[in-house]
């Protein structure tokens, strides 16, 4: 008997952009459109500013009892230290962050992120209650070279390497092929959940219990839009995306929350 699917979530990474002000009127436009949906049809949401909105949007959600969740871009492994410019896992608790994407392909290419760095960075996530959105995926070279199915292994043992089976089931992954992030070009919605399988099928090998798996969420993101996010979150092995450029505007990202409520309520 085939597992459910795990609930989906949508997670806005919104990278440079939106100063504070411009931050808050987005997180109350979305705010306004969501309450169209019942709850029990709506994905998790979670919205990832820069850190200087993030105490902002923060303040937002709480002020309007937004059902949103807040998440950081990336953080430091390290509590404490000097480490000019760096963010620690006990500062973002300290703002009531709940969640951190790790490993993004742009830290990796612009800012020297590594598969041990990214396993440093979970597992202190892990430590002070935050939820790792771990990402993961291939570049155009290594796709064409036919080795995305080595990088991905590579990339998600790392990152659970020193995990307990209970840790891994508490791991958000995300499958973003890199040269299908700002680029317009989608991976085909088979070849995405192919790929989140075999995330899953890794992720397995650790489990005491390999069907509970099920419950861990893998998200797509790379070029996700309104007009392929229905498809893409109808694969059995998706459960929700971690979007770039849609989700700057309410709208849009709004219409990919929509789809994933009805992609969910369709596959249930």
């Amino acid at each position: 008997m085939a597992q459910p699917k795990a609930h989906p979530l949508i997670a806005g990474n919104w990278k440079m952009f939106k100063t504070t002000t411009e931050a808050e009127a987005f997180t109350e436009a979305l705010f306004q459109k969501v309450q169209a949906i019942p709850a029990q049809a709506r994905p998790d949401i979670t919205l990832c500013p820069p850190f200087t909105a993030l105490s902002r949007v923060l303040d937002t959600v709480k002020r309007l009892n937004a059902p949103f969740n807040v998440g950081a871009q990336t953080m430091e492994s390290r509590e404490s230290g000097a480490y000019t410019g760096e963010i620690s896992p006990l500062m973002l608790k300290d703002l009531h962050v709940d969640t951190v994407i790790l490993g993004h392909s742009e830290r990796r290419q612009y800012y020297n992120e590594t598969d041990e760095t990214v396993q440093a960075k979970t597992q202190a996530a892990l430590k002070h209650g935050l939820q790792p959105i771990v990402c993961v995926g291939e570049s155009l070279q290594e796709r064409e070279s036919g080795v995305t199915d080595s990088v991905i292994e590579r990339q998600v043992k790392k990152a659970i390497e020193g995990l307990s089976a209970q840790e891994v089931l508490q791991l958000v992954f995300a499958y973003e092929p890199v040269w299908a992030i700002g680029t317009g070009k989608t991976c085909d919605a088979a070849e995405a959940n192919r790929v989140c399988h075999l995330i899953r099928q890794h992720l397995a090998t650790t489990a005491k219990d390999p069907a509970s798996v099920a419950g861990v969420r893998i998200l797509y993101g790379g070029s996700v839009k309104p007009d392929n996010a229905e498809e893409l979150m109808r694969q059995s092995d998706i459960n929700g995306a971690l979007v770039g450029g849609a989700s700057l505007e309410a709208e849009p990202f709004f219409q990919i929350i929509q789809a994933a409520g009805v992609a969910a309520s369709v596959s249930a």
